[in-house]
């Protein structure tokens, strides 16, 4: 018989939690789910604000919620899955930085709280109330938690950063139109 501890336990509701708001918030982008806006509806979010191509950047961002999130409340292949959401966060995160870190106020406090949590999990592990242990961590090896944080942050300073570059470009554009009238 199996004991399980007071970890294990709170992993699970982490894993949970997390996940769950993560599955419903990719569902959202994916589907149209909970009042969500759809791939179209995100896609042209995403566009507006700076993630190009548009609908690519709400499938992308779909898939690394509610595949990692899903994953994640499953506690299973917990590092890719960690980091698969914490890089969406990340970019989500990009987007609320200009607004403060409240999310009252639009700032970045609930992405980077998700993400935050989403890379202590892939860090920490899924406990033993979890398909990883069931299925004897084949998906979770340490050596995987460094390589999905690592390709995930390199993957993410590229996108986050080409946003970037585009809506500097944006703005001088807009500062130049500004002075030739």
């Amino acid at each position: 018989m199996t004991c399980y501890d007071r970890r294990d336990v709170g992993l699970l509701l982490l894993r949970l939690g997390t996940g769950g708001v993560l599955a419903a918030h990719g569902a959202q982008k994916l589907f149209g789910w909970f009042g969500g806006h759809g791939l179209e509806g995100t896609g042209q979010f995403m566009e507006s604000v700076g993630y190009a191509p548009g609908r690519a950047s709400a499938l992308a961002a779909g898939l690394a919620e509610a595949g990692g999130g899903t994953l994640l409340a499953l506690g299973l292949a917990t590092p890719a899955a960690g980091a698969a959401a914490a890089g969406g966060m990340a970019g989500a995160s990009a987007v609320h930085v200009p607004n403060g870190f409240f999310a009252q106020e639009g700032g970045y406090e609930h992405a980077a709280t998700l993400g935050l949590a989403a890379a202590g999990l892939a860090v920490t592990g899924p406990g033993r109330l979890s398909l990883d242990h069931a299925l004897g961590h084949v998906l979770d090896r340490g050596w995987m938690v460094p390589a999905a944080l690592g390709a995930t942050a390199a993957a993410t300073a590229v996108v986050v950063g080409a946003r970037n570059r585009r809506l500097r470009r944006q703005r001088e554009g807009e500062q130049e139109a500004l002075f030739e009238e």
